[in-house]
């Protein structure tokens, strides 16, 4: 027998930082996380799995209408016509949507309560579920702490949305150890909220599936679900299993020595194809960061918008209207940079290098900026490519961007005299 293992599924949450342009495979990436979900109710369906869990975050807070319900309820439906039962726990984003509270579920989806954990026990499949839904959007204490003695002669699965002992970029929700998970005396513990998939342990079976579908350029690779292999009460085999419609990727460039932006392009396409190629035939979401000495530099800089839609350009010719170039960062340098300069300009961008160098200097820039957080929009301050004055190494790799500008600006302002 099998079981699915999903979490972080986010239906209808948008893929943050698309911009539209012509060409773009607009259409592809609507829906991306909707047509994931569908082919996780077909995985399950075709593998015969004998139940499916969701470790939270089902939805993405607050839906815009009902229409997001509607869906999950038809494909529920489509599981419970195969026979496979669905049990749900609600993550940090479930909590805080009014919506899902009112929504009247399938009578094969089952959604563990909040005020306490609860058991449910499927005596057809010889397991025991075991969970808590959280009440709120921020749940501090360790809710596993309160799960029930396991039951005898079934496997044990503990289904929790946590950031266990933590995770980087994931808030510390339902904090708990793997120590304690393990005295519990369960054979599996499928947890949900970290979006990268991880296997934590083995002993017992401890599993983050990740997300279902990449949601911005941080969230990269292949992503799914996890099968789970059960023989009598005990956990055989795990298996992840990608199931995203859209794949993210993070590529590198290196424009070491090119003389233009043709030699530039050439490189890029090469690169390209090759993301292309290892995104398993679906529509990828590329960014680029082009790096690297050489004399296209000012040439670059001087014209970023360029090199983006000549990119995008490549994308389309290449990628057969399946490639979304999300963004192209330029970090090239030019062989001239002041390295060679002994007026004030070299000694401006030699100060700027050395601020970069020197973690006290930059923890002085830091405190001469925290009060400019407090005036930021606050949609600068959250998301993937969020603005944190107040964070040296956010500081530091900011001030290569503003070295590579200032050369850029003066060496025109010159070659204009």
């Amino acid at each position: 027998m099998k079981v699915l293992h999903a979490a972080d599924i986010h239906l209808d949450s948008p893929l943050r930082g698309l911009s539209d342009y012509d060409g773009a495979p607009v259409e592809e990436i609507r829906g991306a996380t909707r047509r994931a979900f569908g082919a996780m109710v077909d995985l399950a369906i075709e593998e015969s799995v004998g139940l499916v869990l969701v470790a939270g975050d089902l939805y993405d807070g607050d839906w815009r209408d009902y229409n997001t319900g509607l869906y999950f309820v038809r494909e529920t439906a489509r599981l419970a016509d195969a026979g496979i039962p669905t049990v749900v726990v609600a993550g940090n984003h479930d909590a805080a949507s009014q919506l899902t509270r009112s929504l009247r579920l399938p009578s094969a989806v089952r959604l563990l309560a909040h005020q306490a954990p609860e058991t449910m026990v499927l005596d057809a499949l010889g397991i025991a579920v075991h969970g808590q839904s959280f009440a709120a959007r921020v749940v501090s204490e360790d809710l596993s702490a309160g799960y029930p003695a396991p039951v005898p002669g079934a496997l044990n699965i503990g289904l929790l949305h946590t950031s266990l002992d933590g995770r980087p970029g994931h808030e510390p929700y339902a904090p708990c150890t793997v120590e304690g998970l393990r005295r519990r005396g369960y054979g599996y513990w499928a947890l949900g909220h970290v979006h990268r998939r991880e296997v934590v342990s083995q002993e017992p079976w401890i599993v983050f599936p990740g997300n279902l579908q990449g949601r911005h350029a941080r969230e990269t690779g292949a992503k799914g679900c996890t099968l789970i292999e059960v023989a009598g009460d005990e956990v055989v085999g795990v298996e992840h299993r990608a199931l995203d419609a859209v794949r993210w990727a993070a590529c590198e460039v290196d424009a070491a020595e090119c003389r233009d932006l043709d030699a530039v392009l050439d490189r890029m396409e090469r690169v390209i194809v090759g993301a292309r190629a290892e995104a398993d035939d679906r529509t990828l979401a590329l960014r680029l960061r082009v790096h690297g000495q050489c004399t296209a530099d000012r040439r670059l800089r001087a014209h970023p918008q360029h090199l983006v839609s000549e990119s995008r350009a490549l994308g389309n010719a290449v990628g057969g209207g399946r490639v979304w170039i999300e963004r192209v960062l330029i970090d090239t340098s030019s062989p001239a940079a002041a390295g060679a300069r002994h007026d004030a300009l070299g000694g401006l961008l030699d100060r700027l290098a050395a601020a970069g160098d020197s973690p006290q200097r930059l923890i002085e820039l830091t405190d001469g900026l925290a009060e400019l957080r407090g005036k930021l929009p606050r949609e600068l301050l959250d998301g993937p490519e969020a603005v944190d004055p107040t964070d040296p190494a956010w500081i530091g790799s900011r001030l290569a961007d503003v070295r590579a500008l200032l050369l850029q600006r003066l060496l025109e302002a010159e070659g204009e005299r």
